[in-house]
């Protein structure tokens, strides 16, 4: 990974902001980049330092429009979708598991992975240009871990989910709002950094104790609901069909997949 594709500031009050920075693929993430993530909430669970963490994309045009999708071609066998996936789930765990507050700040697109960053996050807010989503159903024809299927739904409930995974559609800013996957819009970039400081600083001040133990606890009443449930056959399934070979041809050739699925 490139020491410029994450940028870390401290800011003012203890505040750690880090920038996902490759614009010009609209903060896609490599490999590299999740692992540096993962690798940077451990550091800050151990620093005393540092109070809250602040996650973002540079640019105007997305926060993280998921993984790089040139990671995939080298697919071929379910083991290679299994080994994603936790490799994925590690880090999500990593930034959920992080004891301090972390907060999200979404521009532009919000999706695939990206989505799953932010919805680990404990607090998301969002600029006016956020669209969110995972439209895998017209992209890449995959699927989510049985994990995050918890975590969005949890988020949203089944039915939302359902609704948004089959029609592959980007949820915009003020319904995202009214869904409750952010808590506030913002007019631009601008504001929605600084608004993510006064945020950070504001819940930086409250007692870190209380903090943890509410998003641990409820990490851990989700987690109850999963014992015994496994849905290793369905990422299998998707990641090695010959649709998934044609979602990530199709997107890498900039055309629209033709399905059959098989």
């Amino acid at each position: 990974m490139s020491e410029e594709e994450l940028i870390h500031e401290v800011k003012e009050g203890g505040i750690l902001l880090t920038t996902l920075n490759r614009p010009k693929a609209m903060n896609a993430f490599t490999f590299a980049m999740y692992e540096g993530l993962a690798a940077k909430a451990a550091e800050i669970g151990a620093d005393p330092a540092i109070k809250a963490w602040i996650i973002t994309g540079a640019g105007e045009k997305a926060f993280a429009a998921g993984t790089d999708i040139k990671q995939f071609t080298t697919f071929t066998t379910a083991q290679h979708a299994l080994d994603y996936e936790e490799r994925i789930g590690r880090v999500l765990s990593a930034i959920e598991d992080c004891p301090k507050p972390v907060i999200a700040a979404m521009n532009g697109a919000c999706t695939g992975g990206g989505a799953g960053v932010a919805g680990v996050c404990d607090i998301r807010i969002g600029s006016a240009s956020l669209r969110f989503g995972v439209p895998i159903a017209r992209t890449l024809g995959n699927t989510l871990s049985l994990a995050n299927y918890a975590r969005f739904s949890a988020l949203l409930g089944p039915g939302r989910l359902l609704e948004l995974i089959f029609t592959a559609r980007l949820v915009e800013a003020e319904e995202a709002k009214s869904l409750g996957l952010v808590t506030e819009v913002l007019p631009d970039q601008a504001a929605l950094l600084a608004r993510a400081e006064e945020l950070a600083r504001t819940v930086a001040g409250h007692a870190p104790l209380t903090l943890r133990a509410a998003k641990t606890t409820l990490k851990r009443l989700r987690e109850h609901a999963l014992k015994g449930v496994n849905a290793d056959d369905m990422v299998g399934l998707t990641f090695t069909s010959a649709d998934f070979k044609e979602g990530v041809a199709a997107f890498l050739e900039r055309r629209k997949p033709v399905w059959t699925g098989q």
